[in-house]
């Protein structure tokens, strides 16, 4: 780890079903803007950019950030699938510890479309060819939604493992709601019971419609600073990142388990990597924002993050430890599930979500005493990125 970096401004806007938001550029430049007057800081003192976002052309970014200011600044275009708005994060970071830059800016959107996600380009190899032959060969293939088959297969895999319930699975969902109904930028913010959620359309075995996280569009932004630039800008007690790690798969993800081909190793890997850069272990976080993409991934990762032990998931959830009350509170803002998934933007709203949780801005989901908080960002093809942000 080189210079600390601080996060010094983040801003969102509320997420919405496709075709019921505003344009790319419009979203992405609002966010950017309430990041810049969070921060306080003009765009004349932005010195880079960092655009993340997984459908569109190759300069969306510049055309997003040209409508903050036309500065002449670099603008790099970012795209690591679900997890490309910590991507963005993670370079611009990287820019500041080493000190290429003072203050950067990291913006993540996505304009989506209607309904499951499909390959835009099938005269060329599928990048994620690997993962579909592990899932081939694990449990077939079907005509249910691909991501739901990997994650919902990697949710069998644990379930014949450790012989957990169905319904704790849709424990998940049943707090994903409650959380986002205390949220304004959730885009499901209604509450459902856990009848409700297991008596809904079954996607893929254990999934069903409701643990499933919807097609989003929304954006995100964050404004990260040196701590020379924070002092001259007379910015006290920032929250500042801890420890970051970005996995790639390993041979492991290509074997012949579903859990791993999502991204099992991926995750503990980066967490590991995290809690020892920070000096400190997932016993010291009170907050996390985990990529509940599907129940089944938020399930797996509690144990590849280390919130509990392996095989304690089911134990874990039922004791309430997932929430306000329990040992750590899992996704506040609602997740993936119920605040929505933007992929470009998501893993920004996460930080936006975590940095309001470490200055007390929770408003009605604040978690008590938060002054570690852990994010988790996952993109199958495949990068995995781990954050831990702190408030002295």
């Amino acid at each position: 780890m080189g210079r600390r970096v601080n996060v010094i401004g983040v801003g969102m806007v509320k997420f919405a079903k496709p075709g019921a938001s505003e344009e790319y550029n419009v979203m992405a430049s609002k966010a950017a803007r309430q990041a810049l007057a969070d921060a306080g800081v003009p765009y004349g003192e932005v010195e880079q950019a960092y655009a993340g976002y997984v459908y569109g052309d190759s300069t969306c970014g510049q055309r997003a950030v040209y409508e903050v200011g036309l500065t002449g600044i670099p603008v790099f275009n970012v795209n690591n699938n679900c997890s490309t708005g910590s991507s963005a994060l993670m370079l611009a970071k990287q820019a500041i510890e080493g000190g290429v830059a003072e203050c950067v800016i990291a913006i993540g959107f996505e304009q989506m479309e209607k309904g499951a996600l499909q390959a835009k380009w099938t005269d060329r190899t599928n990048p994620l060819d690997k993962h579909v032959g592990v899932m081939n060969d694990a449990q077939g293939v079907n005509q249910a939604p691909f991501a739901a088959q990997m994650f919902g297969g990697a949710g069998r895999e644990y379930r014949w493992r450790y012989g957990t319930k169905k319904e704790t699975f849709g424990k998940i969902a049943w707090k994903a709601r409650q959380h986002a109904n205390r949220n304004p930028y959730a885009l499901f913010s209604d509450t459902l019971t856990l009848d409700e959620i297991m008596a809904a359309p079954e996607v893929f075995d254990p999934l069903t419609r409701y643990q499933c996280c919807p097609p989003t569009c929304g954006a995100a932004a964050a404004v990260l600073c040196s701590e020379e630039f924070a002092r001259r800008h007379g910015i006290a007690n920032p929250v500042y990142i801890a420890g970051q790690a970005m996995t790639t798969d390993y041979a492991s993800s290509f074997g012949d388990s579903m859990m791993k081909m999502v991204g099992y190793d991926m995750s503990k890997t980066a967490a590991d990597k995290v809690y020892a850069q920070a000096g400190i272990g997932p016993k010291d976080v009170q907050v996390v924002e985990l990529h509940d993409c599907f129940t089944a991934n938020e399930l797996i990762t509690y144990e590849a993050l280390g919130l509990c032990g392996e095989g304690e998931a089911e134990k874990f959830i039922d004791e309430g430890n997932n929430s306000f009350g329990g040992r750590f509170v899992v996704n506040p803002s609602g997740g993936l599930l119920s605040k929505g998934h933007p992929l470009g933007a998501t893993g920004l709203a996460q930080c936006t979500e975590l940095v309001w949780q470490l200055r007390g801005m929770g408003d009605k989901r604040q978690v008590p005493d938060a002054r570690v908080a852990l994010q988790h960002n996952l993109g199958l093809g495949g990068a995995c990125v781990v954050t831990m942000y702190r408030r002295d």
